[in-house]
């Protein structure tokens, strides 16, 4: 499963699951690219990562924080070999109290961000003869959660995404995704915290009684961008130990 040389983007990978893929990319011995809104959390991680890992600060909740992202791996890199569209955020909100900026953050950060970095990866990757992007979806994009309208709606438009792309670019570029459960992370923590999350509840519920690691994520990432999954292009690995398999939210 070596990645010796492969250049790869992480997008949100100073943290949780990105920084799990992060890791598990370096240790194959891609070339990664550590990205946060801010330099400095980019630049420690990357320093952390080691083995020629580079940090890029970006905000890639606008189109010119793609452009600079992209601008610098190709100046440094010339091509992008994996992308993985990692970063996004949580929107847990009342629908009838879901304000229209609260909506719009999330299609931006969550839809419109990996659909920019897709497309500017893609065109190198059509260019240059091949490559892996992998979206990070969510179970959430397959069962109605409450509460979730505007976190759902834009998981499941990044499966569709996964498939259109998948088709228009095969057999060139492979375009698949990874759609995680509920994950032991500092953003569920958090929510369990201030009571929005249950996690004695979410363990029970879960066929496999555990909530996901980050690494749990990064391992199936780690697959879709190998050669042993080379045969596989628009699908969406659901990595949530049963839960949608259960049957009932």
């Amino acid at each position: 499963m070596k990645l010796q040389g492969r250049v790869a983007v992480v997008t949100g990978s100073t943290r949780g699951i990105g920084r799990a893929i992060a890791e598990s990319l370096a240790k194959e011995g891609a070339l990664v690219i550590v990205n946060s809104r801010h330099q400095k959390e980019a630049d420690e991680a990357a320093l952390d990562l080691g083995g020629g890992a580079v940090g890029i600060g970006a905000d890639l909740a606008a189109p010119a924080g793609v452009e600079a992202l992209f601008d610098a791996v190709e100046s440094r890199f010339e091509r992008v070999d994996i992308l993985v569209n990692n970063a996004g955020i949580p929107m847990v909100r009342d629908s009838a109290e879901l304000s229209l900026a609260d909506w719009q953050q999330t299609l931006d950060i969550n839809l419109t961000a990996p659909f920019l970095c897709a497309q500017r990866a893609g065109r190198d990757m059509l260019a240059k003869g091949g490559g892996n992007i992998v979206n990070i979806a969510s179970v959430t994009a397959f069962a109605p959660f409450p509460k979730r309208l505007a976190y759902a709606t834009t998981k499941a438009g990044l499966v569709m995404m996964t498939r259109i792309l998948a088709a228009e670019w095969a057999p060139t570029v492979r375009v698949n995704a990874v759609a995680p459960g509920f994950i032991k992370t500092g953003l569920v923590m958090g929510l369990a915290a201030e009571g929005k999350v249950d996690l004695k509840e979410l363990e029970g519920r879960t066929p496999q009684r555990r909530l996901g690691s980050a690494q749990d994520v990064a391992s199936a990432c780690l697959f879709l961008v190998s050669d042993e999954a080379g045969f596989i292009t628009g699908e969406t690995l659901v990595t949530d130990g049963g839960w949608l398999a259960y049957g009932f939210v």
